[in-house]
């Protein structure tokens, strides 16, 4: 389903504080507890991010959340839904959507140089767009860039204490070496009965919709240290980290590096 509804352009992320370093100096009398324990299902690069534009209100959208959950339960594979708002006329509110995820898609359409968005919209590592419902194209992108070098070159591990979550990213290598730290926010999987619109009578589980999208900080091409509050991720649903760049004009590019923080 597409739309050519205007919406103005928005800022890419909101500003969130985090503390930036290179290393990690444990304190003598440091308990067990505080020691930085890493999730080691974060160290390896993933196959790529997935992000699904969606909404309960398109009738072409059910096949994509549906396929859209299979990848949401890989390891290899970050995947974060953004269900947008244009489609509430129809008759039926999306209860995931919010304004700043329709600010994304548009961000990427004016980036890819398109004319239009639409329903499901699946963009690949920041860099094209496929049918979100199309399993051989969603797969055929993420086989194609890790083949290509346009996956995900750039590592990054995540730790944590008591207090906090340590987000370390690996050297740039060849390639863009600049680019921003984005947090994004998400909701544990959630089952929504539709009542109107276009899907009514439906009953459907929505997985990894997200809620927020913040910009923790610069990446330069280095490896180095972001440090997030414990209390800030502990309670989200969920959170993920994209090592994303960011044109000169603000829109979103190429996601180099990708990782969950926390995954519900």
């Amino acid at each position: 389903m597409a739309s050519r509804q205007p919406l103005r352009l928005a800022a890419f992320a909101l500003a969130f504080s985090a503390l930036a370093g290179t290393g990690f100096a444990e304190e003598s009398g440091t308990t067990q507890a505080d020691k930085p324990q890493t999730d080691k299902s974060q160290i390896d690069r993933p196959l790529g991010v997935v992000e699904l534009f969606t909404s309960q209100g398109c009738n072409s959208c059910p096949p994509a959340d549906a396929f859209f959950a299979e990848l949401a339960a890989k390891d290899n594979v970050v995947a974060l839904a953004y269900h947008v708002n244009y489609w509430d006329y129809l008759g039926w509110q999306d209860t995931l959507s919010n304004k700043d995820n329709t600010d994304r898609q548009y961000d990427y359409m004016r980036a890819f140089g398109t004319r239009s968005v639409y329903t499901p919209q699946a963009v690949i590592n920041g860099r094209s767009h496929v049918n979100g419902a199309s399993r051989r194209e969603v797969d055929g992108a993420l086989a194609r860039m890790e083949k290509s070098g346009e996956g995900m070159r750039v590592s990054i591990k995540v730790s944590r204490t008591s207090d906090r979550v340590m987000i370390d990213t690996g050297d740039a290598g060849s390639g863009p070496s600049d680019a921003h730290v984005v947090i994004v926010y998400f909701e544990p999987p959630q089952t929504v009965t539709i009542a109107k619109g276009e899907n009514t009578g439906r009953s459907m589980t929505y997985w990894n919709a997200v809620t927020g999208i913040q910009t923790a900080g610069m990446w330069h091409g280095k490896a180095q240290r972001y440090e997030l509050p414990m209390t800030e991720i502990a309670k989200k649903g969920g959170c993920a980290v994209l090592l994303q760049s960011v044109g000169r004009d603000g829109l979103p590019g190429p996601i180099l590096g990708a990782a969950f923080i926390h995954k519900p």
